[in-house]
């Protein structure tokens, strides 16, 4: 919900520039996603370890 194309690009640059999100609240900080977007859809959002994490 209210995460089309221009925001999921935005998330992608965070990331790349600032590494994976530690919390689900920690994508309010990207630029476009407000604290309600995360809220509106926190039981669509899943973090997980990095894939060099893994072992």
């Amino acid at each position: 919900m209210g995460v089309g194309p221009q925001k999921a690009l935005a998330i992608v640059r965070y990331r790349q520039q600032y590494g994976p999100f530690k919390r689900v609240e920690d994508l309010s900080l990207v630029d476009g996603i407000g604290a309600k977007t995360v809220e509106q859809n926190r039981p669509n959002i899943l973090l997980a370890a990095p894939a060099d994490e893994k072992k």
